[in-house]
This record gives structure tokens, C-alpha cells and sequence, in this order.
């Protein structure tokens, strides 16, 4: 169990570095001014003290100690003041100086309010239970010399010196206290916020780990797939159709240079290719129909409502959204004709990719497993993939399908500011 004064600067290991904010090492701008005036005011008390002994007792054959001893106080406490020093130097120093300071009172009573810089030197230096004890000696021995230098019995000789250490005790020891708890609430909080924001580090590269997956997903990763299956068919028709072949590999160049540019694009700054040279979302997905208009697939764009500037990641997500659907179902639906329905609103885009193949059971809503997909773990990334990016925009995708009827993908996105569903 800690006790109260552990909380208080308590003593370093021999060797250890001194630490806290007391520390003689490592002091701070106001701890250096408060020693300044510390030892500002033991030396005037100090001259004080002996110029009342040099007028007074001026014969006195205690004058050459008196002096000498004078003399070492002061130089100890004003080299104190100019160097530091470790906390083990400081406690070093002030035994000398309570040691010098002792004897001079002895030999001159005078010289006991010289004790007052002392206290609060011996509060800063020591352990708070060796302190109170060393604090408790000076106040009597100041009792004792006031009541020899007293002609009579003064209350005030008696009580004035307790009363003051006490004072300087008390206040020097909450004020301590309150520093080390606002300390500890400051390491808190700056650890906090180092843990807080390594979570935020973590989160926000799973969460671009994630994105970054979704992207190569919908653009290379379904190139490379479209490119393997005509390679594949040119392979098989090489001899018996080679015109054919030709241009099954014609248009698996084709695609290779378009997923070289997507590629190019990703690293660039991730944004589709074909929205890269300005063009809007309309011109991109007609493109992109056109484009995958081939093999016995016929691709139809048509676009409704205003011709709306949308915001770079809302085109960005419905083209990517349009081509990973497109590519599912080209390798997976068998239909001949697909559709491209782009609808703009005043606070709605939403976009239709439609088809005649062979539909799917729609899937359970929330549920994680892609209908679209390749019953390949590694290759399943439709679905999902689509979801979470347009749940990072606060929008929603809607699936319908019956087996033999073909299926509905209807992706939507709000244009005004939303906040987007938990994941």
C-alpha cells in the first residue's frame, strides 16, 4: 500500500538521474528564480545578522569565526545558486550549510532568522518525512536563540518560529501534492491521446488496406480475369478458327492496356481512368458500356435527369460499382444484354445495372456472401466490396433476382451530407 508521501518527490536511486520538478538538474524557468531568491534572501539575512553582531559586539573574540563561518555560508549557498548540480550535490550542500548555520547560532543568536531560506531549501531537497524532521530541529533551535537573545519571556519568542515553519510546511507540501496529482493527470491524458491516436493509425490503414483492395478488385483484378478467359478461348480456337482467335487476342491487348493505364491511375491517385482526363460519370459509363460490348454481351447506357457534376468519389464508386458488376456478370450470368441506368435527383444518384442471364436467389439482407461472385474464397469480392464502398458514402445497395429472370442491381447515393450507417 503507498503512503501519502510517496506521492512527493521521493528520493532517486543512488546513481539515478534527478528527476521532478524540484530536481537541482533539472530545473525549470521558476525554479530557477525561486532558488535565486532563496539565496538572495539567506545572503541579506546573512549580512544582516552579521552586521548587528560586528556593531554590538565588535570585541568580541568570537568575531574571526563569526566572520569565517559567515563567509562559507555564503559562498556554499551563492555557488549552489550558480551550479546546480544533481539532487545528491544539493543535499550534500545544504548539510553544510545547516552545519555551518548551527554553530554560528551557538556562537550568535542573531543569526537564527537565516533559517527561514533553510526550510524551504531542506522542503525542495529532501523527502517530505526527513524534511518535516529537519524543519522541526531549525524551529527550535530559532526558539532557543530568541529566548537568549529575549531580555524577559515573550509568548511571541515561543510561538512565532513553530507557527512559521508550520505555515511553510503546510503550504510547500499541498502545493507539491497538487502539482504531482495535475502531473499524473497530464501523463494520463498525453498517454491517452498517444493510444488514441495509434488506434486511429490502425484503423485508418485497415480501412485504406480495405479500400485499396475494393479498388484493384473492381479495376485489374477483373481485367486480368476478362484477359484469361479470352486468352483461354483463343487458345482452344487457335487451329480450328484462327480469325477468331486473333481477335479474342486483340481484345485481351485492348483490356491489358486499359488495366496498364488503370494501373497507372491507382498510383497516381486511385481515381478510375476513365474519369481521369475531367470526363463526367455519364461520358465514363458510356464508355465503359461501349467498351464491354463484345463476346456476346451488349452493354446499353442511358441516362436521366439533369446532367449533375457529381462529387469525385460518388462517380467513383458508381464506376466502380458499374464495373465489377459487368464483370460478374459477364463471366457468371450467360446473358447477352445488359443495361446501364444512370438517375440524377436533386439529393439522389442512383445507378441500375440490369440483365437478362440466368438471376440467383436474392440474397438475405446483411448477409456476407457474394451471389456474384467465384465460389473461390480468393476471388469472391463483389458484393461486399460494393457495399462497403458506397456505405462509406452513406449509401445503399438494393438486389433483385429470380433464377431464370435475369437480375436488378440498384446502387444509391445521397448527394446531400450523410452520415453514413454503421459498418
Amino acid at each position: 500500500m503507498r503512503h501519502p508521501d510517496d506521492d512527493l518527490q521521493p528520493p532517486p536511486s543512488p546513481g539515478a538521474p534527478a528527476s521532478g520538478a524540484f530536481a537541482p538538474g533539472a530545473q525549470t524557468r521558476d525554479d530557477r528564480w525561486l532558488s535565486a531568491l532563496l539565496t538572495t534572501a539567506f545572503v541579506v539575512l546573512l549580512a544582516g545578522a552579521l552586521l548587528r553582531y560586528v556593531l554590538k559586539h565588535g570585541d568580541s573574540d568570537r568575531l574571526p569565526w563569526i566572520v569565517g563561518l559567515s563567509v562559507v555560508l555564503a559562498v556554499v549557498q551563492v555557488a549552489g545558486q550558480a551550479r546546480p548540480g544533481s539532487r545528491r550535490a544539493g543535499r550534500v550542500r545544504l548539510a553544510v550549510v545547516v552545519a555551518c548555520w548551527v554553530v554560528v547560532v551557538l556562537l550568535a543568536p542573531s543569526f537564527a532568522w537565516c533559517a527561514v531560506p533553510l526550510i524551504h531549501t531542506a522542503l525542495r531537497l529532501l523527502p517530505t518525512r526527513s524534511a518535516v524532521a529537519l524543519v522541526t530541529a531549525l524551529a527550535t533551535l530559532v526558539v532557543l536563540a530568541e529566548l537568549r537573545l529575549a531580555d524577559g519571556f515573550d509568548p511571541n519568542h515561543l510561538l512565532l518560529p513553530p507557527v512559521v515553519a508550520a505555515l511553510a510546511t503546510g503550504v510547500f507540501v499541498y502545493l507539491t501534492r497538487e502539482a504531482t496529482r495535475r502531473q499524473h493527470l497530464i501523463d494520463d491524458l498525453v498517454r491517452t491521446r498517444r493510444e488514441l491516436a495509434a488506434t486511429e493509425r490502425r484503423e485508418g490503414t485497415l480501412a485504406e488496406r480495405q479500400r485499396l483492395s475494393r479498388e484493384i478488385h473492381d479495376s485489374l483484378a477483373q481485367g486480368l480475369s476478362s484477359q484469361n478467359m479470352l486468352l483461354q478461348a483463343a487458345d482452344r480456337q487457335w487451329d480450328t478458327d484462327p480469325q477468331a482467335a486473333r481477335t479474342h487476342l486483340r481484345t485481351a491487348a485492348s483490356i491489358a492496356a486499359h488495366g496498364l493505364t488503370e494501373a497507372r491511375r491507382l498510383v497516381h491517385d486511385l481515381a478510375p481512368a476513365d474519369l481521369a482526363e475531367g470526363a463526367g460519370l455519364a461520358q465514363a459509363l458510356a464508355t465503359l458500356a461501349a467498351r464491354e460490348s463484345r463476346d456476346g454481351l451488349t452493354v446499353r447506357f442511358h441516362a436521366e435527369g439533369p446532367d449533375t457534376h457529381l462529387p469525385d468519389q460518388v462517380a467513383s464508386a458508381l464506376l466502380r460499382t458499374a464495373q465489377g458488376a459487368l464483370a460478374n456478370i459477364r463471366e457468371h450470368s450467360g446473358a447477352r444484354t445488359a443495361a446501364l441506368t444512370l438517375t440524377c435527383l436533386d439529393d439522389t444518384v442512383a445507378l441500375d445495372v440490369a440483365d437478362d442471364g440466368r438471376g440467383f436467389p436474392a440474397p438475405e439482407p446483411g448477409g456476407t456472401r457474394d451471389p456474384l461472385g467465384d465460389p473461390d474464397p480468393l476471388r469472391g469480392h463483389g458484393l461486399p466490396a460494393i457495399r462497403a464502398r458506397l456505405r462509406q458514402l452513406g449509401g445503399t445497395l438494393a438486389i433483385e433476382s429470380t433464377p431464370g429472370e435475369g437480375a436488378v442491381l440498384t446502387a444509391t447515393i445521397p448527394l446531400t451530407p450523410a452520415t453514413p450507417p454503421a459498418p
